[in-house]
């Protein structure tokens, strides 16, 4: 008898028919003879809609009332499942956060797990349960109810595979495994049967949404294989893992984008020390990532600096950037919130010449042009106009020779 951690998204529990559907697969899983824990999303747009009905109150939820808010959401995925599994004859329990033993910081909407106690989830299994947890969500030791952000159900899911050591993480999603790229914008985009788990979170952290970077990062450190594949079909599925890779390698492993991307700016920064700390100081106590930054040569010992973070931060990042900039008599603050991200990913780029150039050959000769850059070991990442960002994806896919099947 095996143990099973599998997750199922927010699109593949999107509707009662759905849930339903989910059940039978899981029920087949237990008729195997296998242990089963299984952790749920919130259902379909779920999430997005408890967000909504909050800011019909406020326009600035509390971060704790919103987190106690949100987390109802996968409680409700799993009773529901619970229940249609009894329904088919199999024993079953529906556990939320706090009796599933997921602790966190306390650090609201974005906490991050900090031990997983899985005392309660191992009795049920002994008990002959199959285990329902509640995904995104945790509690710190002062009881406070918190969620773990975007995707955090995938999170929880690998902490808990981290502490209960089954052979694989098992994550069910509305596509069948680790794209190319976006199948969506790329028609001719391949399923990969596996990748690195370096390559993965490179993958994830530039914009792939099919697993969260933080869940990845969480695999590698406590290396805990993860298997993508689909809910609706029974394909091969993507294995993500830290062994030799199966495939023969093509060096470009994938093309990810991102278009939640806003550049700020500001203008005539003096070219002095501290500056810097200055400026993102106040936006890393806010919480605010920030990505690519860019500082031009100065002049007349005065520089221009750009920077990127999310479209959702940009109110934020603006009100503490030109708080900052008054003091030190820098010059305008602006911010440009129609720009998207485009990234090269493969393990294959470190020490191998020509693929910054042949990047920005395919881009230049789609006629996009490149408005920042940066790059990593395993990545080359170019800043687009939004519009522009199909196309870019698109000839870099073509240009890297993606289509053809490896192996």
């Amino acid at each position: 008898m095996a143990l099973r951690v599998q997750k199922y998204g927010g699109s593949s529990v999107g509707s009662v028919e759905r849930v339903t559907a989910v059940a039978d697969r899981v029920a087949a899983a237990r008729e195997q003879g296998d242990d089963i824990v299984v952790v749920v999303s919130a259902m379909g747009s779920t999430t997005d809609e408890l967000i909504s009905l909050s800011r019909q109150v406020t326009p600035n939820p509390d971060p704790r009332e919103l987190d106690t808010l949100l987390s109802t959401g996968e409680l409700v995925t799993s009773t529901l499942l619970a229940m249609a599994l009894r329904e088919r004859n199999h024993p079953a329990v529906s556990l939320s956060g706090l009796q599933a033993g997921i602790r966190t910081d306390s650090d609201f909407t974005r906490a991050r797990i900090t031990e997983v106690e899985p005392h309660r989830a191992l009795d049920e299994i002994s008990r002959g349960n199959i285990v329902i947890v509640a995904g995104f969500q945790g509690t710190t030791d002062a009881m406070e109810t918190t969620t773990l952000g975007r995707g955090g159900s995938d999170t929880t899911a690998v902490a808990l595979a981290a502490a209960l050591r089954p052979e694989a993480c098992e994550i069910f999603t509305d596509v069948d495994g680790i794209y190319t790229a976006d199948p969506r914008l790329v028609p001719n985009a391949r399923p990969l049967v596996d990748i690195s788990y370096e390559e993965m979170l490179e993958m994830a952290s530039e914009g792939a949404r099919v697993m969260h970077h933080r869940a990845v990062e969480l695999a590698w450190v406590y290396d805990v294989p993860i298997h993508v594949s689909s809910t609706f079909t029974y394909g091969r599925g993507t294995r993500i893992h830290g062994g030799p890779l199966m495939e023969i390698r093509n060096k470009v492993r994938g093309i990810a984008h991102e278009t939640d991307v806003a550049r700020v700016t500001v203008r005539r920064v003096p070219d002095q020390p501290g500056i810097a700390a200055d400026l993102f100081s106040p936006l890393a106590d806010a919480g605010i990532s920030v990505d690519i930054i860019v500082q031009n040569v100065g002049e007349d010992g005065h520089s221009d600096v750009s920077f990127t973070v999310a479209n959702g931060d940009v109110e934020a990042t603006l009100e503490h950037v030109r708080t900052v900039a008054t003091t030190f008599k820098a010059g305008e603050v602006t911010a440009d919130r129609q720009l998207a991200k485009v990234s090269v990913v493969g393990a294959g780029l470190q020490n191998s010449p020509g693929y910054a150039a042949r990047t920005f050959q395919a881009l230049s000769g789609a006629g996009i042009n490149i408005e920042m850059i940066t790059t990593a070991e395993i990545s080359i990442t170019c800043v687009v106009r939004e519009s522009a960002v199909e196309e870019a994806t698109r000839a870099l896919h073509s240009a890297f020779d993606l289509e053809e099947t490896d192996g």
